[in-house]
């Protein structure tokens, strides 16, 4: 089948294949008094609602019906409603007269925000957290009953299988939240629990699952392979609980081919329409090169992000529409405390400024950070909040890092130079400049996209904690994926499946559970300890988590920065030069004057700051101390 099969009949086939069902479905499911955004678009789905219903009316107190919308597939009516300061909760009911048939009515409920939003949910997320991140269908199977559901599309269940679901679900993540805890973390992030009710895709001749969940097939729903919308609540109410906050995974940009509204949808320009299959170059440089043509801008932004996941136009109002309130509606409806939004700088740049000011106005500390996978500094500030004399200004709080990352990686396995190795972690956050909040920014070293941290670094444990150490201590919001702790690697080879693996323990039956102490390594124990130590003073120390970042110029492959504020100063050092060294410590007057010792906050050993010796490859993080 040719790829221009997708965009030449896309419209036309699927617009047929509406059900016979009475059945209204309407979306957002639900909304809320006293919310800012009280202008509400109804979209509701049914049979030839265009030309059989006459008149849709409501009566329900401080609701009105503002305007009924007719679009080009008979099957959608778009309700305006307007919801007043004096509603109350309550179900408010819709009715729909046909002039042949007996009226159709729907029940819509209205219920009230939460007081709690802003303090014990939809707190936000900054740089005194942890986040981790996790994939559900690969972290633990806690409910092996939703395993799988013959009504799916997709029913392969197999383990062996590296493109297959693999059970794993949200009651596993909750029944690991005290792991979690130990850890040190403080935020979980999972990649989508929507809905992916998909076709298996062939993607380089191999069939896979959308295990990953980014392409969507139902954004209010949670997909019951996970435990559904229930098990979704239960999950970030017990890690609000315990004290753990949570981050959604958004996908404006597409959704999965087998989506309802792409089976259904309702108008030719839902999504970006080519004459024939076209797919975005994947490239940044476009949108922010004063030099760029138009064609090159189009293709980046509107071009499909692959083939069986087609490219949402949020230039379409109502397609606007529906995104920015499941926002909404899903931070109110979960509590959830952040956002990290996929493919950001593919979607349409007004509308991803619209919608992140509509979050940020209905809960004022919700988190939004974009993932920006681009090269250079410059680029990466240019689409978040940055001090960029340009034409266009994105309003997004922060970015996941990858000019950091590649600087880190660098400064880990590159011999030091003049603009090589650790110099690029300098010179990186020398950058900084360009950036509005730096500390917004989400810096890692892995993720579900890339090979995994420990094998980049040649399973050097070394380097391994040396990079801990500049993970947690440097300015940014920490990410860590999950089995860095305890040694998880592999390169993406053949496939991502490969930096994918289940988290070992998380499955009945496993033959070691990596979650306790003893079903691991010696090693693993050691990586999972000095994640932990470190990862705990963190979260105490105000220098690192709300201080300043001091970086000196590095000298023969060390690197000395401080963190500091007026509580606290903490010292890291790090040699990745091939000899040892002896730090000048009259360099460093300016941040140690005042100090005669150091405690290493690891071991807790304390040391007076003069006739220190660093080795190769060693990385210490200090607390100094009068």
């Amino acid at each position: 089948m040719k790829k221009t099969f997708f965009i030449i009949i896309l419209f036309a086939f699927f617009h047929e294949s509406f059900s016979q069902s009475e059945t209204l479905k309407v979306y957002p499911t639900s909304w809320w008094t006293g919310m800012k955004w009280n202008k509400v678009q109804l979209m509701v789905h049914g049979k030839d609602l265009k030309n059989s219903v006459s008149k849709v009316s409501l009566i329900y107190p401080g609701v009105k019906l503002i305007r009924v919308n007719k679009v080009e597939n008979p099957n959608y009516l778009f309700l305006d409603l307007s919801i007043e300061s004096k509603a109350k909760p309550g179900t408010v009911k819709i009715r729909f007269d046909r002039s042949s048939n007996e009226p159709l009515l729907l029940n819509y409920e209205l219920k009230s925000k939460n007081k709690e939003d802003g303090n014990s949910r939809v707190q936000g997320v900054t740089s005194r957290d942890i986040v981790y991140l996790l994939m559900p269908d690969r972290f633990a199977n806690g409910d092996t009953a939703n395993d799988f559901f013959a009504d799916m599309r997709d029913v392969g269940h197999d383990r062996k299988n590296p493109f297959d679901r693999h059970g794993g679900d949200l009651q596993g993540v909750t029944d690991h939240l005290d792991y979690l805890k130990d850890l040190g973390i403080t935020t979980i992030w999972m990649t989508p629990v929507n809905e992916n009710d998909m076709r298996r895709t062939n993607e380089g001749g191999t069939m896979r699952s959308t295990y990953h969940g980014y392409a969507i097939t139902d954004q209010y729903t949670v997909d019951k392979r996970f435990g559904g919308n229930a098990a979704y609540k239960k999950m970030v109410e017990a890690s609000h609980k315990k004290g753990l906050k949570v981050i959604q995974d958004a996908v404006y940009n597409h959704v999965g081919i087998d989506h309802w509204f792409i089976r259904d949808m309702p108008m030719k320009d839902w999504v970006n329409q080519w004459p024939q299959y076209t797919n975005t170059s994947y490239r940044d440089n476009p949108l922010v090169d004063p030099h760029a043509s138009k064609y090159d801008k189009e293709i980046s932004v509107n071009g499909w992000f692959t083939p069986f996941m087609p490219d949402l136009n949020q230039r379409n109002p109502y397609v606007a529409n529906f995104l920015i309130q499941y926002a909404i509606w899903a931070t109110e409806e979960f509590g959830i405390d952040g956002w990290r939004v996929d493919t950001y700088f593919y979607s349409d740049s007004l509308f991803l400024n619209r919608i992140n000011d509509a979050l940020i106005k209905e809960f004022p500390k919700l988190t939004v950070f974009g993932e920006v996978w681009v090269q250079n500094v410059l680029n990466s500030a240019y689409f978040c909040q940055n001090n960029l004399d340009v034409s266009f200004k994105h309003n997004l709080q922060g970015v996941t890092d990858f000019p950091m990352l590649f600087a880190m990686l660098d400064g880990l396995n590159q011999p030091f130079g003049w603009t090589e190795g650790v110099n690029k972690v300098y010179t990186t956050l020398a950058q900084d400049i360009a950036y509005k909040d730096p500390n917004r920014n989400c810096i890692f070293f892995d993720n579900h996209d890339l090979d995994r941290f420990y094998s980049v670094i040649g399973e050097d444990f070394d380097k391994y904690k040396m990079g801990i150490n500049w993970l947690f201590t440097l300015r940014g919001i920490p990410e860590m994926y999950y089995g860095t702790e305890i040694l998880m690697k592999n390169f993406k080879s053949p496939t991502d499946a490969a930096v994918r693996e289940d988290f070992p323990g998380g499955w009945p039956g496993d033959p070691a559970n990596k979650f306790i102490a003893s079903g691991r390594t010696e090693k693993e124990n050691e990586a999972f300890n000095y994640v932990s130590r470190l990862a705990h003073f963190r979260k105490s120390s105000s220098a690192i988590t709300g201080g300043k970042l001091m970086q000196y110029l590095p000298v023969n492959g060390m690197y000395v920065y401080f963190r500091y504020d007026d509580r606290q100063t903490i010292m890291v050092i790090s040699n990745t030069g091939k000899e040892v060294m002896s730090p000048a410590w009259d360099h460093y007057s300016e941040r140690i004057t005042g100090f005669s010792k150091m405690r290493n906050v690891i071991t807790g050993e304390v040391k007076p700051i003069p006739g220190f010796e660093i080795k190769p490859k060693e990385s210490f993080v200090f607390e100094l101390m009068k």
